[in-house]
């Protein structure tokens, strides 16, 4: 496979990715970390290494998600990727994008999002009385897991794009969806390690959730159309019933 041919699978990729970075539970998370722990007077060093182990584990976890979600459906569908399935995860992009507009922030002021109030308060407190490097990790693989029901869409989206690669590509793909996935966990990072305030942060995003909101369901809707048109209607068309 040429750098051509990977190209759009790649970009599709990339998009899906860009969608499941724009879920802010795991942001949120290490935003709370930052904050608690700076306001213990904890050691900028050992700042760094909890902000560092956070980001691992929200990194490992999404690695191992599309690579398990990705072998899953190889060993599955051992010859082609049925219709059904594009069918499915066409319709779950564009119910969750519908989902991200009605329900991700719930309607009162602030950042507050969809989850259970009772496990929001339990990750409040976990991620205020994180102390050690492990506890970091643990909280970045929890953030990414509490949001499954939403980045579910992108993982499911890129797992099968994955299949249209030659292993080598697609080992670039999971480690350029795992990078995209989180970029926003690295730009709180760089800027905490700027110095910048966290209340800073925290109202830039207050001021822009909505718009984060609109990006998120939109984006995941295209990227549902995009499937329907390039995989399920083009598959009609020339009347095969797998691609």
């Amino acid at each position: 496979m040429t750098i051509t041919e990977a190209i759009v699978p790649l970009a599709i990729i990339t998009f899906a990715a860009l969608c499941h970075a724009s879920f802010q539970l795991s942001t949120s998370m290490l935003t709370m970390l930052s904050g608690h722990a700076i306001g213990r007077q904890t050691a900028r060093r050992k700042l760094a290494r909890l902000i560092t182990a956070f980001i691992l584990g929200a990194a490992a976890t999404t690695a191992l998600l599309l690579s398990t979600l990705a072998f899953w459906l190889d060993r599955t569908f051992t010859h082609s990727i049925p219709l059904y399935v594009w069918s499915i995860a066409t319709g779950l992009a564009v119910g969750v994008g519908i989902s991200v507009w009605l329900i991700y922030y719930r309607r009162k002021p602030g950042t507050t999002l969809w989850i259970p109030r009772g496990f929001a308060n339990l990750l409040a407190r976990r991620s205020k009385k994180a102390d050690t490097s492990a506890e970091a990790f643990t909280l970045g693989f929890t953030g990414v897991i509490a949001e499954i029901l939403f980045v579910i869409a992108p993982l499911t989206i890129a797992a099968l794009i994955l299949l249209r690669l030659q292993p080598g590509w697609q080992l670039a793909g999971v480690a350029l969806y795992t990078l995209l996935a989180i970029t926003p966990l690295l730009i709180v990072s760089s800027l905490v390690s700027m110095g910048q305030k966290l209340s800073r942060i925290q109202k830039w995003r207050e001021a822009n959730k909505r718009f984060l909101q609109f990006i998120a369901g939109a984006g995941l809707i295209v990227l549902g159309a995009y499937i329907y048109v390039d995989h399920i209607l083009a598959a009609t068309a020339l009347g095969l019933g797998e691609l």
